[in-house]
């Protein structure tokens, strides 16, 4: 029988916080194999950002994270920062922009990140072996023990990156959550994040033709809210301020949509009380015009301004104000650009990512829960875990 090939460093997952965690584990000398089931590394981040990866954002900061433990975040946050992965992209020559909200994206696509990830993995001696599904991991008292397809691994330190459940045609598995249960490591529920949610049969009756039509609002949950685009689709609702209150939602619970957040609209139908110009057009001056006349033709008679009363101006400006949506459901881990939940935060040193109760073992990147708002902060979150567990390893 062949001896297992022996490692100082396993880790699972070639995307974005195993390969850091793969270069700053090698600059400290460690030998280090990642294992990737996939026929190539970074495929996540090869899709990302439209094809041109929104590797990070320069407002990053703890707040922009969910989590059970809201403070875990922050130990790795500060020891990498957008900054440091800035200098790095430089570094590679790799030309970049700011889209907005401090999103940071490449000029020409995300194979330059990744590239750049695996030529610093080259330079540290770190091997990357693509195409590897992981059979077993069991442990001794001294060294994990992995059979793979591609023969059998021992190693000191284990780190599990293998991503979430999201975008399963791009390989996302369970793998990581079932590891973290067979060393008695708590698992939060998981659920999709940063996810397209769905019409209930009433409202897909009306809104569904509008899809394609997009319009700036504010969306709130509880005391959360996001004032960005929402995006009406044939299913349901899209667009940042969804996504971004997707990760919040739950079943069964109401969002509020605020179609004019910046204008008075009842002090401006207040204004025109005495106009013969429709409800219908002067909705039309802030909204799309194909919006107005669907909100005109289930929710508020089409009259003219001077027919209608104060009381009835008053009911039509608090419904665009707080228009209430009881989404069906979201459209699931296929759409979803991210997965809430995962290994417990309580289970692991915020500092090093290594578990409490196992030495050697790590988990970094999606599979913990801890998961970024929409616009780069879910890498800079892979970025900095991988950081502070390759200081580790």
């Amino acid at each position: 029988m062949l001896k297992p090939q022996h490692n100082d460093v396993m880790i699972l997952g070639a995307g974005a916080a195993g390969l850091m965690c793969a270069i700053e584990a090698g600059k400290r000398g460690r030998c280090v194999v990642v294992l990737e089931h996939n026929d190539t590394a970074g495929k996540k981040i090869r899709i990302s950002g439209g094809g041109c990866c929104n590797f990070t954002n320069i407002h990053t900061a703890p707040g922009q994270f969910l989590s059970t433990n809201p403070h875990f975040a922050k130990s790795a946050l500060a020891r990498f920062t957008p900054d440091d992965f800035c200098r790095l992209v430089k570094k590679h020559g790799i030309s970049f922009h700011e889209k907005k909200l401090g999103q940071l994206f490449c000029d020409i696509n995300a194979q330059e990140i990744i590239d750049l990830l695996k030529k610093e993995c080259a330079a540290v001696n770190a091997q990357i072996l693509t195409s590897t599904s992981i059979k077993t991991v069991t442990k001794n008292a001294a060294h994990f023990h992995l059979k793979t397809n591609h023969g059998d691994f021992s190693c000191e330190s284990l780190v599990v990156a293998t991503g979430g459940l999201s975008i399963p045609p791009l390989g996302a598995t369970d793998l990581g959550y079932r590891l973290a249960k067979q060393f008695a490591i708590k698992v939060n529920p998981c659920r999709p994040g940063l996810v397209p949610l769905l019409w209930r049969k009433n409202e897909l009756a009306i809104f569904q033709d509008l899809s394609g039509l997009s319009v700036n609002a504010r969306v709130s949950l509880n005391k959360i809210l996001f004032d960005e685009n929402i995006l009406f689709t044939h299913k349901g609702l899209s667009g940042p301020a969804i996504l971004q209150i997707s990760s919040y939602w739950r079943e069964g619970e109401t969002i509020t949509i605020d179609l004019l957040a910046d204008v008075d609209i009842l002090a401006e139908l207040k204004t025109q009380h005495k106009s013969k110009t429709t409800l219908k057009n002067t909705l039309a001056d802030y909204l799309p015009a194909r919006l107005a006349e669907k909100l005109c033709q289930h929710f508020f008679a089409d009259q003219p301004l001077n027919e209608i009363s104060f009381h009835k101006m008053e009911k039509i400006s608090d419904w665009l104000h707080g228009w209430i949506v009881t989404p069906a459901g979201t459209e699931g881990y296929a759409k979803a650009e991210v997965t809430v939940g995962g290994v417990d935060t309580t289970e692991l040193s915020s500092k090093t990512m290594e578990t409490n109760k196992i030495t050697g073992l790590y988990f970094i990147g999606e599979v913990v829960d801890v998961t970024g708002h929409l616009g780069g902060y879910n890498f800079q979150w892979a970025w900095a875990s991988g950081f502070v567990a390759g200081q580790s390893v």
